[in-house]
């Protein structure tokens, strides 16, 4: 059972529930009597390495169900990937602390962190369970149908291209929008969550998945423009040529790189400024625009889905469960069944450790221009209630014209 010191922490991007999941932790793990304390790590496995705690035992439960509501990571979050050595740190200060169980809140990297410090501790005969407690809105880690943070996010990437079409439709031109996503193309696809009909946007959808060409994109917005007289598109900012070097690549003079080595893809603009450019030279269109959804979209205060915030808050209490009653580290991932409806298991970390899900064939159209019906229903039920209806002036009872 569980037992000494509890230590929870979170990691990478941070999103719209991955507070749920820690207070799940926090809450479940205070309710066994052989627990002793509750500590968060402030700042991920940065925090753990710099012995970085606050005592989450002595958290009053209205503060901690303020802070589940509340978007991004409270205890604070890392981009450092660890390695080995990294790894046995961390497990050397567990060790120091007495603490027992480990519970990380994150994506690849962090479910990666477990798997190697749980075969630390495994080697020295110390009884340590870790448990990855999954979240990324990029909604890529395998086994799951599903990541907490990606359903907040699909919502307001939805919402806010179903607010683009509306405004598109009464000044009409060509909107470009560039959406999150360097492997898999969830995000992007979410634009589409919201259509209604065949003549709203975005009309073109660009994801990872397929290889990017950029004759085949100018002739795809110049009949689409031809056909309503304007053109939404949603593009990833993964995409891709056909030998997998990212488009941005080719378009800027200057590529930036992340702390992990990566092209820097996210928060710079470039991709959707160079875009609009080839757009505007090779069709001739003259109004074409182009927006970064950018950051917005992983904490986004008020587009929150229902559906995220109550998922988000069981992962967190069944990994403390899991851990409890199956004496076992892993990683809990989300099935779905039926209708609409999930349950949880207990995977192995090294059959989601560092390994990326990618949408599957059947989500993308064969053109590679935009995702198809099966995505959609997918993605729906993810999106949760209240979604703002929309409405629109029925041209069928025209006036007739005086003046010709």
């Amino acid at each position: 059972m569980l037992k000494g010191k509890v230590l929870v922490a979170q990691g990478g991007g941070p999103t719209a529930v991955i507070n749920q999941s820690m207070v799940g932790v926090v809450q479940e793990a205070r309710r066994i009597p052989s627990v002793e304390r509750v500590y968060g790590a402030l700042h991920g496995v940065r925090g753990i390495v710099d012995e970085n705690f606050v005592d989450l035992t002595q958290e009053t439960d209205l503060n901690l169900e303020m802070i589940a509501a509340t978007p991004s990571s409270a205890l604070g979050s890392t981009r450092d990937k660890p390695d080995l050595e990294y790894c046995k740190n961390i497990f050397k200060v567990c060790q120091a602390h007495d603490i027992q169980s480990f519970f990380y809140c994150g994506g690849n990297d962090s479910s990666d962190t477990c798997r190697i410090v749980a075969e630390e501790a495994e080697a020295s005969g110390y009884p340590l369970r870790c448990v990855h407690v999954p979240k990324t809105i990029d909604n890529d880690l395998v086994i799951n149908d599903h990541t907490p943070g990606f359903p907040s996010a699909a919502r307001y990437v939805a919402s806010a291209f179903a607010g683009l079409n509306l405004d598109n439709a009464a000044l009409p031109g060509v909107f470009l929008g560039v959406v999150m996503g360097r492997h898999a193309g969830f995000m992007t696809g979410a634009a589409a969550a919201l259509r209604q009909n065949e003549a709203d946007g975005p009309h073109l959808v660009y994801v990872p998945e397929r290889t990017f060409d950029m004759d085949a994109f100018i002739t795809d917005v110049k009949a689409v423009y031809d056909k309503y007289g304007r053109c939404i598109i949603a593009v990833s900012e993964g995409v891709h040529d056909a030998s997998g070097a990212p488009i941005i690549t080719q378009l800027m003079q200057e590529v930036e790189k992340d702390a992990h080595g990566n092209v820097q893809l996210s928060g710079t603009g470039a991709l959707g400024d160079l875009l609009a450019d080839a757009v505007k030279d090779r069709t001739g269109i003259k109004r074409v625009r182009a927006d970064t959804l950018g950051y917005m979209q992983r904490s986004f205060l008020g587009c929150v889905s229902d559906v995220d915030q109550r998922e988000a808050r069981e992962v967190g209490q069944k990994a403390v469960n899991f851990a409890h009653y199956r004496d076992s580290s892993g990683t809990v991932t989300i099935r779905r069944v039926g209708e609409y409806r999930v349950e949880y298991e207990l995977d192995k970390l090294s059959d989601v450790a560092a390994k990326t899900k990618t949408m599957a064939d059947e989500f993308i159209n064969a053109e590679a221009n935009n995702v198809t019906k099966a995505f959609v229903d997918y993605v729906t039920p993810l999106l949760g209630s209240g979604i703002p209806e929309t409405a629109r002036v029925r041209l069928g009872n025209r006036v007739d014209k005086i003046l010709g």
